[in-house]
């Protein structure tokens, strides 16, 4: 009998997270959702008066945006636990339309300010009155080049909700439509296969499991492969007519200039990871040998690499390792995180038409942040509680340091504080367990952190930048091109090692990042960074961790490279990068050489 998926109700409610703490019930909501429509109704007054009264405007403007967070991140909370909700559904609906809106009702706003001699912006982003708004200030003179005329911004704004359709309907299509053959488990028992659940079958010690499990989930988007093709198409097609339209040299440009990010970052991780190539070669060939294989497929790259040993980590269990792992960061620190789960912050397991993955959102400072995950009782899932509560605290350090305007931080660090927590986490417990097969244990973790994140994180990298160049050049973005494109990929970063089994070039419909363009690299350049950071944490003492607190607090008050500076992480160079590689073959020498110390004891 195939095992089912728990409903919500199915799920105890301290397990849930709690929505009510932003409105105690949907009738609050659509009562909150009347009052912020009718404000976005009312700043329309403003229309052609910005400039004789720009601070008014400026701080009305602000105050609309905040008003609306709470209504808009309720609406996206309910749908991301039960994406086939009618109820939430219509009120994802309907707040989408409220930022359609309100974006259109304010469309006017920046031309308007942008309207202003240069000097009287420089003025108001210099007075003391105003400071809260000055980083949003100097951004605007620093955009003023890619902004449109007050009637071409409003006519954007008005297709706000046509222009993010292709983000939705991927969530619905992979969330709720798509559905994947059962997996045969070796008992004789069949289990359902989802996105939330594919983790776990690719990491099966059982070869049948999880090339089952690989082939039903790359097959079940296989079929589908035209139609997310032109899902994908549209989002790529999207963001280089946006680019254009901004007067932006490339799509890659649009992303990185406003996040004051040189274009050189994103090309320099590529380089050196490519640099690095051999050193990946060596641990698949590694891992290979260990697995006894004679041809290591792509749907062998995720299982330990230790035989019948695992760590199984119910929930509470793998949230007290964080705990543990994390000691490093101060008791402060610690009694934040314990808060996220007595107060229920976080939403634990799968359940019917959940969203897959995990993700923190720390919009909301005067409530806190929420955590979705889909936990499984292994390891990886712990590091992943540490994972998305780093993004928590990254959040509540900024929301609680800085004024509204200068809370979210740049995309750029968003990664950093995360990965900080899981380098971090894994060095502390490599320091806790003596016996070899826990630390050979810990040790693959941390390779495969690297495999995942520095080197799979820069191919999707690299796979938005070649697709959004095609796009670029009026290239069709087929299913059959773009297949094309991720195999090659495929065959650059694995082929020495691997064989290439054709199922994999489907892999790229999967993604759901890819429909927020050029952000995958944060991934891989924070892992870099959080290396760093975690030497300096576990062993710098209360300066590093001092210095640690004015990054987690400084949001978007200075650029992100700056932001970094302030931890003593340089990310405009290649030498982070170059330094994470190395410990990456550190890393890799020390498994292999504790490996064999293990094997000579068998």
């Amino acid at each position: 009998m195939a095992h089912t998926i728990p409903t919500r109700d199915e799920v105890p409610s301290e397990s849930k997270w709690n929505l009510g703490d932003i409105y105690e019930s949907i009738d609050a909501w659509k009562a909150d959702f009347a009052k912020v429509t009718a404000c976005a109704e009312q700043f329309s007054a403003w229309n052609g008066r910005v400039a004789s009264a720009p601070d008014e405007a400026i701080r009305a403007f602000f105050a609309l945006q905040d008003a609306i967070l709470p209504v808009v991140e309720y609406a996206f909370l309910s749908r991301e636990i039960d994406n086939a909700s009618v109820t939430s559904q219509e009120l994802y609906d309907q707040a989408m339309g409220l930022i359609v809106k309100a974006n259109t009702v304010s469309a006017f706003f920046e031309p308007e300010l942008l309207s202003l001699p240069e000097e009287t912006l420089l003025a108001l982003s210099e007075r003391a009155d105003l400071k809260d708004y000055d980083t949003y200030v100097r951004r605007l003179i620093r955009e003023k080049k890619h902004t449109l005329s007050k009637e071409e911004e409003q006519l954007l704004a008005s297709m706000g909700e046509v222009l993010s359709s292709a983000d939705q309907i991927f969530s619905v299509l992979t969330s709720v439509d798509l559905k994947f053959p059962d997996v045969s488990m070796p008992d004789g028992s069949l289990r359902p296969l989802t996105e939330g659940n594919y983790g776990e079958f690719r990491e099966s010690p059982d070869v049948s499991v999880r090339r089952q499990a690989f082939e039903n989930i790359f097959g079940g988007y296989e079929k589908l492969g035209t139609t997310f093709a032109a899902i994908y198409a549209t989002s790529v097609k999207r963001d280089v007519t946006m680019a254009e339209v901004r007067h932006y040299s490339s799509a890659l440009a649009s992303r990185m200039e406003p996040l004051e990010i040189p274009e050189k970052v994103y090309t320099n991780l590529i380089k050196v990871m490519h640099e690095s190539l051999p050193m990946l070669e060596k641990y698949l060939r590694l891992r290979k040998k260990l697995m006894g294989l004679d041809t290591l497929h792509m749907y062998d790259l995720y299982p330990p690499l230790l035989k019948d040993f695992t760590m199984k980590l119910p929930f509470d269990e793998a949230f007290d390792l964080v705990l543990e792992g994390l000691r490093p960061m101060g008791d402060d620190y610690l009694d934040m995180l314990r808060r996220a789960k007595s107060e229920r912050w976080m939403d634990v397991y799968p359940t019917l038409h959940k969203s897959s993955g995990a993700f923190s959102d720390g919009s909301l400072a005067q409530v806190h942040p929420y955590v979705l995950l889909n936990h499984n009782d292994n390891l990886d899932s712990a590091f992943t509680i540490a994972h998305e509560l780093g993004h928590s605290m990254h959040s509540y350090y900024s929301n609680m340091s800085q004024p509204a305007p200068k809370r979210d931080y740049s995309l750029f660090v968003a990664e950093v504080a995360s990965t900080c927590n899981e380098a971090t986490m894994l060095r502390t417990l490599l320091n806790k367990y003596d016996d070899p097969m826990t630390k050979a244990y810990l040790l693959n973790h941390f390779l495969e952190q690297f495999r995942t994140t520095c080197f799979r994180q820069t191919m999707f990298a690299e796979f938005e930048k070649t697709v959004h160049e095609m796009a670029q050049r009026r290239e069709p973005l087929t299913k059959e091109a773009l297949n094309q494109v991720y195999l090659d990929l495929n065959r650059t970063y694995y082929g020495s090692v691997c064989e290439i089994d054709p199922l994999i070039a489907n892999e790229w419909m999967r993604i759901p990042h890819f429909y927020n363009a050029f952000y995958v690299y944060v991934y891989a350049t924070g892992l870099c960074a959080a290396v760093a950071l975690s030497d300096k944490i576990i062993h710098g003492g209360a300066e590093a961790l001092s210095a640690y607190r004015r990054f987690l607090s400084a949001g978007s008050s200075v650029p992100p490279i700056e932001a970094l500076k302030l931890a003593g992480i340089d990310m405009s160079e290649e030498a982070p990068l170059r330094a994470a590689m190395k410990v990456f073959g550190d890393t890799l020498d020390a498994f292999e050489a504790i490996m064999e110390e293990i094997g000579e004891k068998d």
